[in-house]
């Protein structure tokens, strides 16, 4: 059994062999005193722990409880401070485990038998639990699975990054069933059709699946049946050499659906006749396509496309809107959980209709244009073309006028948008699973957004980033996890960050400047005030560098923060010349010109 090279914790998430000796055999040590440890004890801890790992043998039989569970859903042991993961157990339960593999800071086992069940222990609906590798919780009640992923997403909070924020209850799926609206049906050497064995490449044939859509399945099957029954050849990834790999099928609300087969090459045989099988076993069938992909590795789709009957895109309805879905966009495959992750996005981004609002990683520009109808003014940057152009669709769609899009890069988008000067109030962000570079991390921060709402689905990484933001003034506030892959170790997680946000002890006051009597101001107004002017009479957002920009121009003290910098060949982005007329009006309202 395969594991990752990380102990864990009885949390979840985790953590190197460079903690704390005190972690491993479950005594914490008071915060401060963790900070303060030095060298020769964390050298101390390692060799605790390989010396706890020695008392392990490899085939030996221990009997002990199960504190919790790891990020990848085994149960986690501890036998005299050595820590073992053992999969189909539940926390709370007392078993007897073999040990398969001894490591340095762990131990792989199985479950021989168990002693004391859990009332949480459930009874796998599915045939193929424990040998299909697609989910890791069918053996736990519902409510103990939500339990264990909030317990991960907290765990990462807290030890990951930094903060003793206390995540908010875990929204779970109403029906934790058929919800996958997209499915990726690997194809093995000898045509098998199913989804790989947990920790491995080997393709098990799996018919009828409990969290795919029924549609899916069966679209699947169909092709299954056309390679049979024309011999067309599987995809050999040892060789190189054969031809269907994958079966891709996205399933709409309305129960239609889009079939992509990934073939190792430019075309297949028998076209036609996989089109009529498709739609035979599909009648909702709005098209089929095939995707060329010769590269060798684990990338399942290439970037050529040839749609061999119907059409290239498949439209579904979320939160009210319509998107139109080709093969490689990125969209959420939990739809109803989706619309409840992005009505928390929405509530946490506080939006109250005047504000500019920059969206990263925006797939088809789902996150983006569900904004926009409480924004001013919303921004989507994302790297795939093809779901650029399906978002500029989807906004032209929905009669949204206020979203742009721009294909680039997530890093190079910000970096470019901040040395514009580009100011929002509110930045989303709902990166792939690796997270946030540290370059992205920088360039959000410096536009100065007032919020910042970080959508994960890996709570490792979000919990790093997490960090990251806090060393550059911003700290979470609310933190909340949604179910959006139930029956799976997997769980998405949005955040709030804030940059000096009021606490609980002090108020917001909003006020209109016309209402106030300027008259002690008038001659020395602060930067804030003049922002505020600009705000209040153009509508435009201006940033300090702005202002010191005018300010000079007019031979007013800009005040040493304001300097220009001292690095050689510097670049400052240049006040836009509507800006710098509405902020030489509020010079003048100032009576500082």
């Amino acid at each position: 059994m395969r594991l990752t090279a990380q102990v864990e914790n009885q949390q979840g998430e985790g953590w190197s062999g460079q903690q704390s000796a005190a972690r491993t055999t479950g005594n914490c040590l008071p915060k401060q005193r963790k900070k303060k440890r030095t060298v020769m004890q964390e050298h101390g801890g390692a060799l605790q722990k390989e010396r706890d790992m020695e008392k392990l043998k490899t085939g030996g039989v221990y009997t002990g409880t199960v504190e919790g569970y790891s990020s990848e859903g085994l149960g986690i042991v501890r036998l005299d401070g050595a820590v073992v993961f053992v999969p189909g157990t539940v926390r709370g339960e007392t078993v007897d485990l073999k040990i398969t593999r001894v490591m340095k800071t762990a131990a792989a086992g199985e479950l021989v038998r168990v002693r004391t069940p859990s009332p949480e222990r459930a009874e796998p609906e599915c045939p193929h639990f424990g040998v299909c590798g697609g989910c890791d919780f069918q053996h736990l009640s519902y409510t103990e699975e939500l339990w264990a992923k909030r317990q991960r997403v907290q765990d990462a909070l807290e030890r990951l990054g930094g903060t003793d924020l206390q995540v908010e209850e875990i929204l779970g799926a109403r029906n934790p069933f058929r919800y996958r609206n997209k499915s990726q049906y690997p194809v093995g050497a000898d045509g098998t059709v199913g989804f790989y064995r947990a920790r491995s490449h080997q393709v098990v044939p799996i018919q009828r699946c409990l969290i795919q859509s029924e549609v899916s399945d069966k679209t699947a099957q169909a092709v299954r049946e056309w390679m049979r029954r024309y011999k067309i050849s599987a995809y050999d990834e040892t060789t190189g050499k054969g031809l269907v790999r994958h079966i891709y099928v996205r399933v709409n609300r309305a129960g239609q659906s889009l079939c992509c087969v990934v073939a190792n090459g430019r075309q297949v045989p028998r076209e036609p006749e996989l089109a009529a099988y498709v739609c035979a076993a599909a009648p909702g069938t709005v098209g089929v396509v095939l995707n060329t992909n010769t590269r060798r590795g684990n990338v399942i789709l290439g970037d050529r496309y040839r749609t061999l009957w119907g059409q290239d895109f498949l439209m579904d309805t979320l939160c009210g809107l319509e998107f139109k879905l080709s093969v490689p966009s990125f969209y959420q495959v939990n739809r109803d959980q989706a619309e409840v992750l992005y009505q928390k996005a929405l509530e946490f981004a506080g939006l109250t209709g005047r504000e500019t609002v920059l969206d990263l990683y925006c797939g088809t520009g789902t996150i983006t244009l569900c904004m926009a109808g409480s924004a001013a003014r919303v921004l989507g940057a994302e790297i795939v073309p093809a779901a650029i152009d399906d978002a500029r669709e989807n906004a032209l769609r929905n009669h949204i006028d206020n979203a742009e899009f721009f294909c680039a890069d997530a890093a190079d988008i910000a970096a470019k948008l901040e040395r514009e000067g580009l100011r929002p109030d509110v930045i989303t962000v709902d990166p792939p699973r690796k997270g946030l570079s540290e370059e992205v991390v920088a360039s959000v921060a410096g536009m100065e957004p007032r919020r910042v709402v970080y959508v994960s689905c890996d709570p490792a990484t979000l919990g790093r980033d997490i960090k990251r933001f806090a060393g550059l003034g911003y700290r979470a506030v609310r933190a909340c996890a949604v179910d959006m892959f139930p029956a799976t170790c997997h769980v998405e997680t949005v955040v709030l960050l804030s940059k000096g946000e009021i606490d609980s002890k002090k108020v917001r006051v909003e006020f209109s400047l016309e209402d106030m009597d300027m008259s002690g101001f008038q001659k020395g107004a602060t930067y804030e005030q003049i922002k505020a002017y600009v705000l209040e009479h153009s509508g435009l957002k201006v940033s300090s560098l702005y202002i010191s920009q005018i300010k000079r121009k007019c031979g007013l003290d800009v005040g040493q923060n304001y300097n220009l910098s001292k690095k050689e060949n510097a670049k400052v982005p240049k006040c836009p010349p509507e800006k710098e007329a509405a902020i030489m009006e509020a010079l003048k309202h100032f009576q500082m010109t």
